[in-house]
């Protein structure tokens, strides 16, 4: 009587079925799946103008100025600036920060500004960007 030699190789045939049979499934199902919308907000028409905002510009080498309508930003030390925008943020209407910083400039040294903002409860914080063209690759 032959005896039967063990096989020492992994048969795949079955493992490979599974898998086709799950693919075939996964094909059927893909197009029935219902995609979920999101409600977003939708900004309407308020009678109450906002206030003018003030912008904190942040140079490249990390100095700071403080920039109140459309006139020159004018230089000084962060903890004066801080003093400032809260004297502004302290009435009824609270006027909103935009903080603006120079292409060159360290992005470390703008999350500082807004760290130090946010630490002073100054409320409205936003950055400012410019509208450009996309980067080509």
């Amino acid at each position: 009587m032959r005896q039967r030699r063990l096989m020492n190789q992994i048969n795949v045939v079955p493992y490979i079925d599974v898998m086709l049979v799950l693919l075939v499934i996964f094909m059927v199902t893909a197009p029935m799946i219902q995609t979920g919308s999101i409600d977003v907000p939708s900004v309407g028409k308020s009678s109450d103008a906002p206030a003018e905002p003030v912008s904190v510009v942040v140079k490249a080498d990390g100095s700071v100025a403080l920039r109140d309508g459309a006139g020159d930003p004018r230089p000084m030390a962060l903890d004066a600036l801080v003093g400032e925008l809260q004297a502004l943020q302290s009435g009824a209407r609270k006027r909103p920060v935009l903080i603006a910083g120079d292409k060159a400039a360290r992005y470390e040294a703008i999350m500082q500004v807004m760290d130090r903002l946010q630490q002073a409860h100054i409320e409205q914080i936003g950055l400012l960007v410019q509208r450009g063209e996309a980067p080509r690759k």
